[in-house]
């Protein structure tokens, strides 16, 4: 079994019911759906209207078309077809990959939309950053493998 390198921070504004999800690190075949099911079970087990997953600081981006179609074929992160999803992908090939999985995933994720900024999502969504030292602050990073753990811990 591949080492996942992928790291993520995750933030989640109480009064908006927004969710942040930064990923860190290599972002590689094996990692990718992994972290989609830890996301689908976070996206789950809190009250969010919106969730944005960020690209922007992922160091290596290593995915295939053919993971993101099988990823694409795979149950949405939400079963509320209200809810917003943003995917920031800064980069050409990970911007493009990301609108292969919403142009793929279009029928089970109408409200996905993918932009190159936060700025940009947060435009879409109507507000402000609500958290304007974001960048800065480290606290939060977990690993994947924290975040499994820490998602059967809270189903039981």
């Amino acid at each position: 079994m591949t080492l996942v390198t992928t790291d993520f921070r995750v933030k989640f504004d109480q009064m908006g019911k927004i969710s942040l999800m930064r990923v860190e690190g290599q972002l590689t075949d094996e990692s990718l759906p992994e972290l989609y099911e830890v996301s689908r079970q976070y996206s789950g087990a809190i009250d969010a209207r919106v969730s944005i997953v960020d690209l922007s600081s992922v160091s290596e981006f290593d995915v295939s078309s053919q993971s993101i179609r099988k990823l694409a074929r795979q149950k949405p992160g939400s079963v509320d077809p209200t809810r917003g999803c943003f995917i920031v992908a800064p980069e050409g090939y990970a911007f493009g990959l990301c609108r292969m999985f919403q142009i793929l995933g279009e029928a089970t994720r109408p409200r996905l939309q993918i932009v190159r900024t936060m700025g940009e999502a947060f435009a879409e969504i109507g507000i402000q950053s609500p958290w304007p030292n974001s960048e800065r602050d480290k606290s939060g990073t977990i690993t994947l493998q924290q975040a499994r753990a820490a998602l059967q811990i809270a189903i039981l």
